[in-house]
């Protein structure tokens, strides 16, 4: 038996949540030292597969953060299966995408422990979060409507609208070097303090590398936004539009407070739950500029009203 659109679109809505709750809680395992809280992988320890009471609260905290994943997988796995059997055969590709990233996640995480939180394979890990984070954006916004239609704005529009998400791949992509760069690159030194600087970079040079790509983005993305009000674009591109902006200044911010003041932890996390934000309204902005499959093509004429009784 079909099962309903409505159940399909509180699913996805489980996996794009669980994506982003996956990504702050690495973000805190990652904050607070604990990526190598359990040692080794896929056990927690070479002779358990949970947390021990010597691991302390390190142990606790990355060994959570694995059990998420399995919650994660559960949501994947029931995405797959409503999907399929349900009449919308255009969330199929997607849903199976976003299925195949949680073990590629679970794999990755297991090279980022056995390597020794390899900075390299910790900012994959992220950036591959991210893209299940938009992956699982877009299918939910799609399971909302009755299908895929014709573009609902000029093809130069388009273009710059999939400009603005290179752009912000890019920022995501040098916002992980930052943090590589940084004190919180790690897990804690001998000391007991953040093991930081692990990827070689200078700081300040990559925060301003960083920052002028930010800078980069918001000014494409005002572009965007002033061509669909002069063009007179359907609102919801406008809308979409108008959104991602507002989080990327409200993100812009963080960044700038969290750099200033030292890079606190608390804000970092933030900016993390920031990335997030910002990851999912672009993914909806890529979304936003298709049109449902009822409703009438660009550039198609109008159907007389007299045509249609």
């Amino acid at each position: 038996m079909p099962v309903s659109s409505s159940l399909v679109s509180r699913v996805a809505l489980v996996n794009l949540v669980a994506n982003g709750a996956i990504v702050v809680t690495g973000g805190a395992v990652r904050l607070t030292g604990s990526g190598l809280g359990c040692p080794t992988w896929p056990r927690c320890t070479d002779a358990s597969f949970v947390a021990t009471p010597e691991l302390a609260g390190h142990g606790v905290i990355e060994f959570g953060n694995r059990l998420l994943t399995f919650v994660l997988a559960a949501a994947a796995i029931a995405l797959l299966v409503v999907v399929f059997r349900s009449a919308r055969r255009d969330l199929r590709p997607l849903a199976v995408l976003a299925f195949l990233g949680i073990p590629a996640q679970a794999l990755l995480g297991g090279v980022t422990v056995l390597t020794g939180l390899n900075p390299w394979t910790v900012a994959a890990h992220f950036l591959l979060s991210s893209v299940l984070v938009a992956l699982t954006t877009v299918l939910w916004l799609r399971s909302r409507e009755p299908g895929v239609g014709r573009p609902v704005v000029r093809r130069p529009l388009t273009l710059l609208v999939g400009g603005t998400a290179a752009v912000t791949a890019v920022v995501l992509a040098l916002g992980t070097v930052v943090t590589g760069s940084g004190p919180h690159s790690g897990d804690l030194d001998e000391s007991g303090a953040p093991s930081g600087g692990r990827m070689g970079f200078d700081p300040e040079t990559v925060s301003q590398l960083h920052a002028d790509a930010v800078f980069l983005l918001v000014g494409l993305t005002v572009a965007l936004l002033v061509a669909l009000y002069a063009t007179d674009a359907p609102g919801r591109v406008r809308r979409a539009a108008r959104d991602v902006l507002v989080v990327q200044l409200l993100q812009g911010v963080v960044g700038f407070v969290q750099y200033f003041t030292h890079l606190p932890v608390a804000l970092v996390l933030l900016h993390m739950l920031g990335a997030v934000l910002v990851t999912a309204y672009t993914a909806r902005l890529l979304w936003s500029v298709r049109g449902p499959a009822s409703e009438r093509p660009l550039d198609s004429p109008a159907v007389p009203a007299a045509a249609t009784r």
